[in-house]
């Protein structure tokens, strides 16, 4: 009788027997209403914003070929010339020390499809200039279609 009574619990209604595991069905249903809520709430914040998530992805595209073009430095002692650009990231350009893993799956497009401009020496840097010409795929510009330059990247 003790081990019944253990087994159940009150409510309004009378007794419930109380299962092992699972959801019930209002449960359930709390939890899709919350995520609904929720959803309202977030997704017109993050659909309101596509450009400066594409800017940020620039950005953070920008920061992980740096990191690639630094490994490349220090297996060959020179960052690719322009003319090898950042396809030297991806084939071997025919230099000493190069790693046969690459430093790159592939070079990466910026978020509005085109290539990012690589200039070594840099103009801006003394050893590269790495940048996306932004929305309008023109160098210059300002708001949306300004630059997403390497040298300025904390700006």
């Amino acid at each position: 009788m003790m081990a019944r009574q253990i087994s159940r619990r009150s409510s309004a209604a009378g007794f419930i027997r109380q299962t092992d595991g699972g959801f019930t069905l209002i449960e359930l249903m709390i939890v899709v209403v919350i995520l609904g809520l929720l959803a309202t709430i977030v997704m017109p914040r993050i659909l309101n914003r596509p450009e400066q998530a594409r800017r940020t992805k620039a950005k953070i595209d920008i920061r992980n070929i740096e990191s690639a073009l630094a490994l490349f430095k220090t297996d060959t002692g020179h960052f690719p010339t322009t003319s090898e650009g950042l396809e030297a990231l991806v084939r071997d350009p025919g230099v000493r020390g190069y790693n046969p893993d690459a430093y790159l799956d592939k070079v990466p497009l910026d978020p509005w499809g085109n290539k990012y401009i690589y200039i070594s020496p840099g103009v801006h840097s003394r050893d590269y200039d790495l940048e996306s010409y932004g929305r309008d795929g023109e160098d210059g510009g300002t708001g949306d279609d300004a630059d997403i330059e390497s040298w300025n990247l904390d700006t």
